[in-house]
């Protein structure tokens, strides 16, 4: 069966999404985890230094302005991740899915240059992330905070990071079992919600001040 646009839309619907073994593998599986991880959006937590960070304005944020050289980014190999998940084949998918609007980018511009951001799908009050990549530091994490904060405005219920990480948890990413992200997941998909693209500086400042430091840090 040929996987389209139409069909990979369904399949959030229920739950699950594609992933291939490799960069040069072109069969995709479909992936259902038994835990999955959330990010809750009224418990995002914050790192001190990436306030810092976020509050110097090193990088020029913007979304959906290069949706097609994230995900290429994304799936290009880095000295620390040699290999990806993403094919020439969910390459193609997704930036379909983004021309119907289904799908956003989040990126971090710095003199000119994109240095990082992330992708994912969204459907009803459901942001699924995809996957994130950073060619400077902190640029990535940068762009999730960013994420996490339109989402918030734009009245979404739900952010799926697909799997939890060390390096996820430390922004409050939870897991939780399969049957209880069902439940979630009907829940806000049937709920309506919008991405804002833009934020003004007021937004960032009272989302950095609403949004708890790592608990290792309180």
């Amino acid at each position: 069966m040929e996987l389209t646009p139409d069909l990979l839309l369904k399949a959030y619907t229920v739950g699950v999404f594609p992933m291939a073994e490799s960069r040069d593998d072109p069969v995709l599986h479909w992936i259902d985890p038994d835990l999955r991880g959330v990010l809750p959006l009224d418990a995002v937590h914050i790192p001190r230094k990436l306030r810092r960070k976020i509050r110097q304005g090193d990088f020029e944020v913007r979304c959906d302005t290069a949706f097609d050289q994230v995900i290429r980014l994304c799936a290009a190999p880095t000295e620390g991740r040699p290999d990806t998940w993403i094919n020439p084949t969910i390459e193609t998918l997704y930036n379909q899915v983004f021309a119907r609007g289904f799908a956003h980018s989040v990126e971090c511009w710095q003199d000119g240059k994109l240095v990082g951001g992330l992708y994912g799908v969204s459907l009803g009050a459901v942001f699924f992330g995809e996957s994130m990549f950073s060619r400077v530091s902190d640029a990535s994490k940068v762009a999730l905070m960013h994420l996490a904060l339109r989402l918030r405005k734009g009245g979404y219920k739900l952010l799926d990071t697909q799997f939890n990480t060390p390096h996820l948890s430390r922004f409050g990413v939870l897991e939780i079992p399969r049957d209880e992200y069902q439940k979630q997941l009907v829940r806000a998909i049937n709920t309506q919600a919008h991405f804002p693209a833009e934020v003004t500086g007021d937004e960032v400042e009272a989302f950095l001040k609403s949004s708890a430091p790592p608990p290792e840090q309180v």
